[in-house]
């Protein structure tokens, strides 16, 4: 697996009922193209990186592919899944 590129990160919050259907959809997601899904909790993060927080705590969940912003509340699947593909 190419760590370099096609990096998913979902950044969550305890307590999040949006959170854990976005995690389900992106763990398929990850098996079917071989990623490592990575999960931030934007609140236990924020004690090394407050912008985070500040930044997405208020859209959670927060899908990033390759650090950048690709879906917020859910994820949007099917352009994921073509970004991936086109990776």
């Amino acid at each position: 697996m190419d760590q370099s590129r096609n990096r998913i990160t979902l950044l969550t919050r305890a307590g999040c009922g949006a959170c854990v259907p976005a995690r389900e959809v992106l763990d398929q997601v990850c098996q079917e193209f071989d990623l490592e899904l990575t999960c931030i909790d934007v609140d236990e993060a924020a004690a090394d990186n407050p912008d985070l927080r500040a930044e997405y705590g208020d859209r959670l969940p927060v899908v990033l592919l390759d650090g950048k912003e690709h879906s917020y509340w859910e994820v949007d699947e099917d352009r994921l899944r073509v970004d991936l593909a086109a990776g």
